[in-house]
């Protein structure tokens, strides 16, 4: 693998894993909790992320020369509320439902830091080819985390996945898991399990890299 290639490759599973901007970093807790009580409302957020997040890393990275450090910022929000605003234009004219259960949180998308501190921290600062790279891998992380979390929940709390029914009638709903709880436990627990399994591989790590050592 090229060095180019392995720097992008890198770059791409940075966002998706090492940098995670939920698991990780920590960031989009709003939008996390708030609008994932099911799957698909975890796609519909996650694609809207994504698709503000490229699509502004592309212009500020196509742009840095030109915008004055003064105002950069401010440049920097304005291209993101554009992004914002035709995602939102665009999910009320295509899926009226699922913008509804979204509601403020897609406006929302333009003060995330998550997108805003990609552009001041990498886009305005790479090529354009890297900034795509960056979000796109900052992007899919948050869409994974994102569907896990309303997959679970929808699971748990409806006893379906995408609105497909999972069990028998039998089955009783936990539903506490489609309550503002239910979101809080769940990413509590994803977060203990994500910390567990860093722990562990870094143990790993450290102990084959102790036997490598005594072996020379």
């Amino acid at each position: 693998m090229a060095k180019s290639e392995k720097q992008a490759y890198d770059e791409f599973i940075k966002g998706i894993w090492r940098e995670n901007p939920v698991f990780v970093q920590v960031l989009g807790m709003c939008p996390m909790l708030a609008v994932t009580n099911s799957a698909i409302n975890g796609v519909a957020m996650g694609l809207a992320t994504c698709f503000v997040l490229v699509g502004s890393s592309f212009l500020v990275s196509l742009l840095k020369n030109l915008i004055p450090k003064q105002v950069r910022i401010s440049c920097f929000i304005i291209i993101i509320a554009t992004f914002v605003t035709v995602v939102d234009y665009s999910l009320l004219a295509l899926v009226p439902a699922i913008h509804k259960e979204l509601g403020a949180f897609i406006p929302l998308i333009v003060a995330k830091c998550l997108i805003l501190g990609r552009q001041e921290a990498f886009a305005s600062r790479n090529t354009i080819r890297m900034a795509l790279i960056d979000a796109l891998g900052m992007a899919a992380g948050f869409l994974i985390a994102l569907v896990s979390l309303g997959a679970i929940r929808e699971i748990l709390g409806e006893g379906k996945l995408f609105g497909v029914p999972l069990f028998g009638d039998n089955f009783e709903p936990w539903v506490i898991m489609i309550l503002p709880p239910g979101g809080f436990i769940t990413l509590g627990f994803m977060l203990l399990f994500f910390n567990w399994f860093e722990e562990k591989k870094k143990r790993l790590d450290e102990r084959a890299a102790a036997i490598e050592g005594s072996d020379i």
